[in-house]
């Protein structure tokens, strides 16, 4: 749905002509009303009503096929009986409420897809094959995994694939949010989403553009948005008992004063025909504004869920820790500094594959400590490195790995005392020991401050779940503020405590393989997508683009805010069509006025759900759920490229 422009008359007229002809006859009425020809200005008015009476009496009746049954038989009936009682004027204002009405929810649900637009206006819709020398333009549907796909300066690379070029340049900013571009080697991994730099480059599909990262993230908000959850059928429901009252409200009025006029002037004010839309705009506007914030809300039901959570379920690795090996201090030998040792073991590691190599370069680069120059590599696998390093002039031998490994070459090595979680990765210069880099799973930075911000939002009740030893799981929890831990578990048992954990709603946070099953079995399972699995992401109700936690207690909040909103819109407008049916039925109220004052209650009961979408920043979107083709070995690899 294209957002309409508001400085666009014509093309507003072209998208809404029935609200322009209800405009345009009652400027001819009021014309003719003006110039002393009152039956000509009655039977215009009257007829163009009833008209619209019976062409919305046709859309009502078609809804009750479907099950469905809303306000507009309160519409009809009001029009109905203004033009009985001859009030063609009030009659013509409760059709442009009508009409108004229906133009004002196409708007604010426009509005609320603001995002879904975004994303899907961003979706790479041609690719340029190379067909062994030949080049052909072709819809990115028809790439196929293998595929060559050449991407010239500043286009959109269509699919998710590896890069076939020596290198290149890509802005990642709407995926990553990174502002600086980043670069790509021959082999990398490169996402759909991102726009090539200076160079041409040549990408090798790993995925169709259906199961490419940036696809997967339109589906989801696609989906999202077209949900509706329980909370707005239940809003739904509220039309009948809201419908009886009216009738009530306005039969008693007539049957106590005599006038028939006091019933049609009760109705005009019980005709909020888009006032129930106030909630799914709400609701929409929330999910939206949890997808710019790179929270993906799979339906809108799921954001009901949310924000009753009371109980808060957290799996360690890969959620309160990042999932990966980071050095967490350096230990030297006498006569060495921390930089040193540090700059040594990350040249001699930087030609390795080794997960714990990749830890210790990163290290050294992060502290702008760059890798020497190193050649001579020997891997022993599961042991360590071997490499001769040119440093200041001056090659030296240097070991780096296991204990047992540094210490054949070093007698003197000696592992430092480590703390339950880490692991020491051993130096030794020319055969003398340098020191130690010591590893651990970090804990995230933003940890703790959500387990605060989820109790300080109401949850009663957080708890860790782990399959990891009960030391290691005791000394993260301690140090995020959880004191309920389940250590040791294995699938099974993460889905036991789901299941028996109370006060309820039960939220789940996870990111892996084994996490799937427990991520379905709780009330809301939400999915570290930045770093889980496609299993995971799959069989969650809310997938994290950005890999940090504190979008747990984000998507809570969220979801609290919208449901309010909801919640205040509904009874907003229905509170106020009540109280002012109750002053109509006095005859205090000309049904010209009151159909011109509900207007204005069901705008503002729109505008307040449209509340829910938050401020207008935008936050850019990370194209990095994995692709239900990707190997999940490649994961660790493609996020460690990332962080680079």
């Amino acid at each position: 749905m294209a957002q309409p422009s508001s400085g666009n008359l014509p093309h507003l007229l072209r998208r809404y002509p029935l609200v322009a002809a209800t405009v345009a006859v009652g400027l001819v009425t009021a014309g003719l009303w003006l110039t002393g020809a009152d039956d000509a200005a009655r039977w215009l008015g009257s007829g163009f009503a009833l008209l619209v009476a019976v062409r919305q009496a046709w859309d009502m009746l078609r809804d009750l096929v479907h099950g469905t049954v809303g306000l507009d038989v309160l519409a009809v009936i009001a029009i109905v009986s203004t033009v009985a009682v001859g009030d063609w004027a009030a009659a013509l204002v409760v059709v442009l409420m009508l009409t108004g009405g229906e133009a004002l929810e196409d708007y604010a649900g426009a509005r609320a897809s603001a995002e879904l637009e975004a994303l899907l206006a961003g979706a790479p819709q041609d690719a340029t094959l190379d067909d062994g020398g030949s080049l052909r333009r072709v819809p990115a549907a028809d790439v196929r995994v293998g595929d060559v796909v050449v991407v010239r300066p500043g286009e959109v690379v269509p699919v998710d694939g590896t890069l076939a070029s020596a290198s290149g340049v890509f802005d990642e900013s709407s995926l990553t949010g990174e502002p600086l571009p980043v670069t790509r080697t021959e082999g990398d991994g490169v996402l759909s989403g991102s726009v090539v730099g200076a160079d041409l480059v040549r990408v090798r599909a790993t995925a169709t553009a259906a199961r490419s990262q940036y696809q997967q993230i339109v589906d989801l908000v696609r989906g999202a948005a077209e949900s509706r959850p329980e909370f707005v059928r239940l809003a739904d429901r509220w039309s009948v008992p809201f419908t009886v009252v009216s009738l009530l409200i306005a039969g008693t009025a007539w049957a106590v004063s005599g006038d028939g006029t006091r019933f049609a002037q009760v109705l005009v004010l019980a005709t909020p025909c888009p006032l129930l839309i106030a909630a799914p705009v709400a609701f929409l506007s929330g999910t939206n504004r949890a997808t710019r914030h790179g929270i993906i809300v799979k339906t809108a039901a799921t954001l009901e869920r949310l924000a009753r959570v009371r109980t808060v379920a957290l799996d360690k690795t890969g959620t309160l820790t990042r999932g990966a090996p980071q050095v967490v201090r350096v230990v030297p030998a006498a006569g060495r500094s921390e930089g040193e040792v540090l700059r040594l073991a990350a040249s001699a590691e930087q030609a390795s594959a080794h997960v714990l190599a990749h830890a210790v370069v990163a290290a050294a680069r992060s502290r702008g400590l760059a890798p020497a120059a190193a050649d001579g590599l020997r891997e022993v696998v599961g042991s360590g490195v071997e490499a001769r390093v040119r440093d200041a002039g001056t090659a030296r031998s240097v070991v780096v790995g296991k204990a047992a490994y540094v210490g054949s070459v070093a007698p003197d090595a000696a592992a430092p005392t480590l703390q339950p979680g880490e692991l020491a990765v051993l130096v030794a210069v020319d055969g003398a020991y340098a020191g130690a880099v010591v590893l651990a799973d970090a804990v995230r930075p933003d940890a703790a401050d959500t387990v605060r911000d989820l109790r300080a939002g109401g949850v009663d009740h957080v708890m860790m779940l782990t399959g990891d030893g009960e030391t290691t799981a005791r000394q993260v929890a301690t140090e995020v503020g959880i004191d309920d831990v389940r250590a040791g578990l294995l699938p099974v048992g993460k889905v036991a405590a789901v299941s028996s954990a109370r006060p309820r709603p039960v939220l789940m946070v996870g990111d892996g393989v084994n996490d799937a099953p427990v991520l379905a079995a709780a009330d809301v399972g939400v999915a570290m997508g930045a770093r889980g699995s496609t299993a995971a992401s799959q069989s969650a109700d809310v997938v994290l683009l950005h890999d940090r936690v504190r979008d747990v207690a984000r998507a809570t909040r969220i979801a609290r805010d919208t449901v309010g909103i909801a919640k205040q819109s509904i009874w907003l407008g229905i509170g106020l069509s009540v109280v002012l049916m109750l002053v109509a039925a006095f005859g205090v109220i000309p049904a010209v006025i009151g159909a011109l004052v509900q207007e204005t209650v069901d705008l503002v009961a729109i505008l307040n759900g449209l509340r829910a979408r938050g401020r207008a920043d935008v936050v850019p979107l990370p194209a990095s759920v994995p692709a239900p083709s990707a190997p999940l070995r490649e994961l660790p690899r493609q996020r460690a490229t990332l962080a680079k």
